[in-house]
């Protein structure tokens, strides 16, 4: 379908001349190529100068363009998260957007894109635009839509279509200047105000909805829309609509949220119900329709048990899908019409936006559980998990990262948040300090200045400081803590009880502020676990001290119902009975829990493990170990040896430092001991106190992470028949330091170690550095380099050397499940460790140096090519060159590889008899593992 791509100028100014004194002017027609997802667009911009400042050029956003090459910002956001999707897709299923001409009066204007910034435009104006002037700008220009796959935004396989920020538009100008906010995949784009007519061309098979209103939709192949006052808009374009639409007098809710067995009734009477609310508590919407999709939600999904797969869905069917539609309409509502900053201020979205939540839930579902049906079944009735709140959910996700020391200020830029923070925590931690301001000041003051805030600032430019001044102003009450120490900080408050007197009439106690934190805290006095008095407590300095009326009370609880986002509730609670042992008795909990600040819990949890001469070890293990970390932490596992009829197990005691504001965040002090055999007839016992020392930089979403290592290794070790060691090997203690360096993301990581080990007998200096890299044309390889020497070597067998394929792991470190096998399919398990090698060889141990290089690169999917070159060097001997290449199966990296040796030192290994026995193997069954995939994408 064609159409003419050259509107005239006088025509179209005279079009615009009706409101030019509003902002922007946008005119869009585009047609779609379905084959090709393209559009070919005809735009003009009549761009108004609302600054003070002569403008000599303008920037426009083009953030459909940030997918045109594995190198923009996207695409380096998409590495640091590692999501590698975006870098191994092929060339076609990547947006761009291809610029024809940009003219002015007739006249090309020069144009260029910003200097690392392709999604930006920036247009030099052939003559300043002073003030309140005007200039009219026409652009010819085509866009491929990306595959949907990577933001959930462009095509997917239905030829269905979600776009949003997909056309060019004004940037934002702020404080004197364009606001250069490149496409990080985190809705924060920067638009100017503008108005818009948009046309869109398709074939006459397809439906498009919109949150701008339908002008025109009599030609099934035009679609026409306009919208006053738009920051965006929202276009899906589909073969059939699946939107459904739902009006009541004010606003048209346009939803196509999926549910299985919700009915149309019941999804209206829930729409109805949230727009109530939000209008109610907010205010008006200033636009006749709004879309909430199943796009919009994906992107900025509820976080929490509604997550798990629907075999196992804790909530009913109604329920998930409202708290899907609240969260998804309320952030509509709020990021449509208040033009904030959505970089710099997005943690008021955040903050309103949750907080209404946990309101809306509190009203229509007081008594709803976190776990939510699941909570009613008997055998979880122990479980503090199964009694927490739906609300109180929030807290516990927040503290995840605070007790990590992974938390952030919710005040900072959106995109200085790492994924966890800006999707969950950051969210949950804004909701829960409205929440807390709004129970300090009382009197609905919150509620109204949210609502002021809203009506004097919708659909126009605003900043963070009207909503800071109406707060402070509607209020005689000093709340800059609240600024300094809850939105921009991340210091972090606990509150702890100091000495406690108490008479018939009156508690005294002093309250010892731990952290430093200076915010009101309240205090309350419960009798038989009943609410008798709350009182705020505002001048809380290190330690002060206070006087109130017992009232009958039995106990004193800081901060009783945690609206105070503190880091610790375990220390809140004084007994005022005559007698008691302990302010919070012991609990004894099968499996992990949730932390229960009620009680010490205690929990223990069948286990069974396995090698191949102690069988399988089946144990009972107790520890302290719950959701949230804890500073300290014990974990005991006594278990049985069922091959060897004897007591096996472990141990660890461990004690969590964290520096808050250092780069030095954390210091863990800790005892770990093991006790299992290492061949058939004899066992081992090993003594680990380790010093652990872990640096970050300043910006939390750089992957570098650094750590020092200190520890003492000491073994005794039985003698063994089947296993020949000189006397050294018995029982000996090894002092050993590591430095460790990793930065890591999808498309390239680098890693280096370094090391040192001293014992009576040997010394030895170590390195190893990997660095993998994928190329553009997705061509993958992977190098690691070690390298050892002994300063001095005075031991008498090959069980301290150095170890090109197989090493005897005398510091107990590796997870062999037949350590002293040379035979069979044991011997065949591969620890990438030393030497790295993957053949076997006969002369494996190196008693002076050691030195090799390992190479992999992929060849197709999961298939890799390996290559192994090394120099080993013996005492009395000249240094040997070794080698071996083959193919390595990645079939899920770390959890389950295979080699096939082809070629080595050996000789052509395919060929030899055995070949069955020359093939190695990687097998993990620890679940940290899957821990450190999660990590890394999130953390």
């Amino acid at each position: 379908m064609n159409f003419n791509f050259r509107p005239c100028y006088v025509g179209l100014l005279l079009l615009f001349a009706v409101d030019a004194t509003a902002q922007h002017h946008i005119r869009i027609e585009a047609n779609l190529n379905d084959q090709t997802k393209t559009f070919e667009i005809s735009q003009t911009i009549l761009y108004k100068n609302q600054s003070q400042d002569t403008l000599q050029n303008i920037i426009l956003n083009d953030w459909n363009n940030a997918y045109s090459s594995k190198n923009t910002p996207l695409a380096g956001r998409f590495s640091d998260e590692f999501v590698k999707t975006f870098h191994t897709a092929k060339k076609e299923d990547r947006g761009f957007t291809k610029i024809t001409s940009i003219e002015s009066q007739d006249e090309t204007l020069v144009w260029n894109r910003v200097d690392n910034q392709i999604d930006l435009i920036s247009i030099s104006l052939e003559k300043p635009l002073k003030p309140d002037d005007e200039v009219l700008i026409q652009i010819s220009y085509s866009i491929r839509l990306p595959n949907a796959r990577f933001t959930k935004y462009g095509y997917d396989e239905q030829e269905s279509y979600a776009i949003r920020n997909a056309f060019l538009w004004p940037a934002l100008r702020e404080n004197g200047d364009f606001l250069l906010y490149s496409n990080l995949n985190i809705d924060d784009a920067a638009n100017a105000l503008a108005d818009v007519e948009l046309t869109v061309y398709t074939e006459v098979n397809k439906s498009i909805t919109s949150d701008l209103n339908i002008e025109n939709n009599k030609d099934f192949a035009v679609h026409k829309f306009v919208g006053s006052n738009r920051y965006d808009f929202s276009l899906y374009i589909e073969n059939k609509s699946d939107f459904l639409s739902f009006k009541n007098k004010d606003i048209e809710v346009l939803n196509n949220i999926k549910s299985k067995n919700v009915d149309d009734i019941r999804k209206a009477i829930i729409v109805d119900r949230i727009v109530e609310f939000a209008k109610e508590k907010i205010g008006a919407y200033p636009y006749p329709v709004i879309t909430i999709s199943q796009v919009d939600y994906e992107r900025n999904p509820f976080y929490g048990f509604n997550q798990l797969p629907s075999f196992l869905k804790p909530f009913s069917e109604d329920f998930d899908y409202e708290i899907n539609i609240l969260k998804t309409y309320l952030n509509a509502y709020l990021k449509n019409s208040l033009p904030l900053n959505k970089r710099k201020d997005n943690w008021i979205y955040d903050g309103i936006t949750t907080y209404y939540m946990m309101e809306y839930l509190q009203y229509y579902y007081p008594d709803a559980k976190m776990l939510g049906k699941v909570a009613n079944f008997r055998l979880l009735n122990s479980f503090h998990l199964a009694h927490i709140k739906f609300n109180e959910q929030f807290s516990y996700f927040y503290m995840l990262m605070a007790r990590k020391n992974l938390d952030q200020p919710i005040g900072d830029p959106k995109n200085t948040l790492i994924k966890f923070n800006e999707q969950i925590a950051g969210k949950y931690r804004a909701g829960l300090s409205f929440e807390y301001l709004d129970d300090y000041l009382g009197n609905n003051i919150l509620n109204t200045s949210v609502k002021n805030f809203f009506e004097e600032n919708k659909v126009q430019t605003t900043v963070k400081a009207p909503f800071e001044d109406l707060l402070r102003k509607n209020t005689d009450t000093n709340i800059e803590w609240f600024f300094d120490d809850i939105i921009h900080s991340r210091r972090v408050i606990d509150y702890k009880f100091g000495n406690l007197t108490k008479d018939k009439d009156f508690v005294y106690f002093d309250l010892k502020n731990k952290t430093g934190t200076n915010v009101p805290i309240p205090i309350y006095g419960l009798k038989d676990n009943q609410v008798v008095f709350k009182k705020w407590l505002d001048e809380t300095s290190t330690m002060s001290a206070y006087k109130l009326p017992r009232m009958d009370a039995d106990k004193l609880v800081i901060n009783y119902e945690n609206v105070v986002p503190e880091m610790n509730l375990r220390n809140n609670w004084k007994s005022l009975k005559d007698y008691n042992i302990t302010n919070r008795p012991i609990k004894f909990t099968l499996m992990k829990d949730l932390e229960d600040p009620y009680y010490n819990q205690i929990l223990y949890v069948p286990t069974i493990t396995y090698n191949l001469y102690d069988g399988l070890i089946p144990g009972l293990r107790f520890h302290n170990k719950t959701i949230l970390d804890k500073p300290f932490i014990y974990d005991i596992n006594p278990a049985l040896s069922t091959k060897q009829g004897t007591i096996s197990g472990s141990f660890l005691l461990a004690v969590n430092q964290n520096y808050r504001e250092s780069k030095l965040y954390n210091m863990r002090y800790s005892l770990s001991g093991n006790y299992f055999h290492y061949a058939p007839d004899a066992s081992y016992l090993r003594l680990n106190p380790l010093v652990m020392m872990r640096i970050r930089t300043s910006d939390f979403r750089d992957n570098e992470q650094q750590a020092v290592m200190v520890r003492q290794v000491i073994v005794s070790r039985e003698q063994s028949a089947f296993v020949a060691d000189d006397p050294q090997a018995k029982n000996y203690s090894v002092s050993n330091a590591k430095y460790y360096f990793s930065d890591s993301e999808a498309t390239k990581s680098f890693g280096f170690v370094s090391e040192l080990q001293y014992a009576d007998k040997f010394g030895k200096a170590i390195v190893q550095a990997n660095y993998r890299k994928l190329f553009e044309n997705n061509t993958q390889i992977d190098l690691r380099f070690y390298a050892g020497v002994f300063a001095f070597n005075n031991t008498k067998s090959d069980f301290f050397n150095f170890a090109l394929d197989r090493p005897t792991d005398y510091l107990f470190d590796y997870n062999y499940y037949g350590r002293s096998e040379t035979t069979g399919l044991f011997s065949q398990q591969l620890i990438m460790a030393e030497g790295g090698f993957k053949s076997k060889f006969e002369n494996q141990f190196a008693n002076q140096w050691m030195t090799t290089l390992n190479l992999g690169v992929n060849v197709w999917n999961w298939i890799e090519v390996y290559g192994d070159v090394g120099l080993l060097k013996n005492k009395g001997y000249n240094e040997r060159f070794v080698f071996d290449s083959g193919i390595r199966l990645n079939l899920v990296q770390d959890y389950f590889e295979l080699y096939f040796p082809v070629v080595s030192s050996n000789g052509w290994e395919i060929a030899q008899d055995r070949y069955d026995q020359k093939i190695r193997f990687i097998v993990t069954l620890n679940p940290k593992i899957l821990l450190n995939l999660f990590n890394r994408k999130w953390l």
